[in-house]
């Protein structure tokens, strides 16, 4: 059934699978009874966080995310890992386990399930969220998604995986104990310690506890804000800097933040009913959120607050709140087009104060100023983090890790969730709190680390990677594709067109020459002069020394090289030639 369940037991598969398949002997022969542990993503990065677990012939996975394009990834939609590796052995994938709902951990699910079958194991409003990717891609009929609770335990082959409640800047976010043949693994997917949560209890810390006493192999803990000191803010302090934009404000409030955020999402709209204004939504995946958590009870509306768009043309500017998406200054968000005056139903003026309540994520930072310079173009009232205390991170900072490392006490420690820099912090802090420098691991995409009661080393490698998403086209942007962009984009093109004898070779027509991207043509006519000369130069001396035989490749690549030598020489810059010969 495509509809969310109650989880079963899973079943251990016979033990002869492999056999059939024509596979070599199990995994655990090979490994000596080693547990496996492989990040596919989410190491030397932020995003696209996917671990494998791996003992005999059972693997689970650990979230399967997204990352997002830098600036060298032109035209590019989403990164997704490499799932080699898991399709090759997805006969031995018991389940697919993710601890919460942001697109790092859970937008490349719909991706990898084209490419095979697996049980879905995840927390309610994390399963509504992956339910409607699901539905979007065509796949939910054939997928199998399982809700627990923090609190309940999975069987999955081997391994016995237990939910453990964290605090995080989504709602229904867990960490996970995870029992193997040779001990207990805790995975911590992202967490902070929030003593004042909007919803829910505060972080399970008497569990983790409580797991330390009982033996911790080996911790593998968010590493994103390793950097900064002490503890994080709590979300309800957003709640008190909203109070104060909103207690007399006279203008209409328009706030974007991220559409996950529920928690963020809660405080604006309990701002909004005590001050006695309308709430309009605006935004597919902003929608989207509000509707799917709402259903499932993590937001509380207050009754006759949230109103369609058209309504509150009629109501004056001080009674009307606008919840938006466009926090990264995405080009198709809702915020972008107000800002950029395409939106249907909003325009933006002075009688309007927006309230951006995020921070913008690493690479996004041009985009996100880009939006609000042109707000404050328009007259608006821009007010943003830099001003206000409007965002807090979801992450543990740097005391908070040291007392998940105090309370787990584990026997070997793995960071994850980070860039190289932060990873290597995150082990430095471990052995700062008294753990052997040789038991904590660093590891890399794709290596293996392999456990053992009392060892831990690494391994070989599997295939590990990114896979780039362009439009409905997965994987078939490569390096080579990523490197003609940059050099059209950076230095343009250069056509040359020359239409050539079938019969013996002369040439009829050309050659002409167009440019894109590199040079204006009519106030350049000398260069464009040379380059015809360079590239008759170039016809004529590839074919005298092919003594009447006509090589079409070698004319191009003499064209190619030639031209390429000249416009290095006279711009200091290396545009794409590309020699276009026809035959008549």
């Amino acid at each position: 059934m495509p509809e969310t369940t109650k989880p079963k037991q899973t079943r251990q598969p016979p033990k002869k699978r492999n056999v059939e398949l024509g596979a070599k002997k199990p995994a655990v022969k090979e490994s000596g009874g080693k547990l496996k542990i492989i990040a596919l993503g989410g190491l030397d990065e932020i995003g696209k966080n996917l671990t494998v677990y791996e003992y005999g012939e059972d693997i689970i996975v650990i979230d399967v995310g997204l990352g997002f394009p830098d600036d060298e990834m032109y035209g590019v939609d989403i990164v997704i890992p490499d799932f080699s590796y898991l399709v090759k052995n997805q006969h031995r994938i018991r389940g697919i386990f993710l601890t919460h709902g942001h697109e790092d951990h859970i937008g490349a699910v719909p991706y990898l399930l084209k490419n095979l079958s697996a049980p879905i194991y995840a927390t309610r409003l994390t399963a509504a969220l992956v339910k409607l990717k699901l539905q979007e891609h065509g796949l939910l009929q054939r997928t199998k998604l399982h809700t627990l609770e923090a609190g309940q335990s999975q069987k999955a082959g081997v391994f016995h995986v237990e939910f453990i409640h964290v605090n995080h800047s989504i709602a229904d976010a867990v960490s996970f104990a995870i029992k193997t043949p040779v001990g207990t693994v805790v995975h911590t997917g992202d967490f902070k310690i929030d003593p004042t949560p909007i919803h829910g209890k505060m972080i399970d810390l008497a569990r983790l506890g409580q797991l330390g006493k009982e033996g911790v192999l080996a911790l593998l803990s968010d590493s994103t804000n390793v950097e900064k000191p002490g503890y994080s803010v709590s979300e309800s302090k957003v709640g008190e800097s909203f109070d104060r934009l909103f207690n007399g404000c006279e203008k209409r409030i328009i706030v974007t933040t991220f559409a996950s955020n529920v928690h963020r999402l809660q405080q604006v709209i309990n701002c909004a009913h005590k001050y006695g204004r309308k709430v309009g939504i605006t935004g597919r995946s902003m929608e989207n959120i509000i509707n799917v958590s709402t259903e499932l009870g993590y937001l509380k509306v207050p009754k006759n607050t949230l109103v369609d768009l058209p309504q509150l043309k009629s109501l004056p500017p001080n009674k009307v709140t606008l919840i938006t998406t466009g926090s990264q200054g995405e080009s198709m968000s809702a915020l972008y087009r107000m800002a950029f005056s395409s939106h249907k139903q909003i325009d933006i003026g002075p009688e309007d104060r927006v309230i951006i309540s995020a921070s913008a994520v690493p690479g996004n930072e041009r985009t996100v100023s880009n939006v609000i310079d042109e707000l404050f173009h328009k007259g608006a009232e821009v007010i943003y983090d830099k001003f206000s205390e409007l965002h807090v991170s979801g992450h543990a900072c740097r005391d908070e890790l040291k007392m998940i490392l105090a309370l787990l006490e584990p026997q070997f420690f793995i960071p994850v969730h980070g860039e190289h820099r932060m990873l290597k912090q995150h082990a430095d802090l471990a052995v700062d709190m008294g753990m052997p420098q040789k038991n904590t691991i660093i590891s890399e995409l794709g290596r293996v680390i392999e456990l053992g009661r009392k060892s831990a080393k690494l391994g070989g490698t599997v295939t590990a990677g990114r896979v780039f998403v362009d439009g409905t086209g997965v994987g078939d942007v490569g390096s080579v594709v990523l490197r003609d962009r940059k050099v059209l984009a950076e230095d343009g093109m250069v056509v040359v067109i020359m239409n050539l004898s079938h019969e013996d070779g002369s040439l009829i027509s050309g050659p002409d020459i167009i440019t894109r991207g590199f040079i204006y043509v009519k106030e350049s006519e000398e260069m464009m002069k040379d380059l015809r000369r360079i590239a008759l130069e170039a016809l004529q001396h590839s074919q005298s020394s092919k003594a009447g035989r006509t090589d079409w490749s070698a004319i191009k690549a003499a064209i190619r090289q030639d031209m390429s030598g000249f416009l290095y020489k006279k711009t200091r810059r290396s545009p794409m030639i590309l020699p276009v010969i026809m035959e008549i």
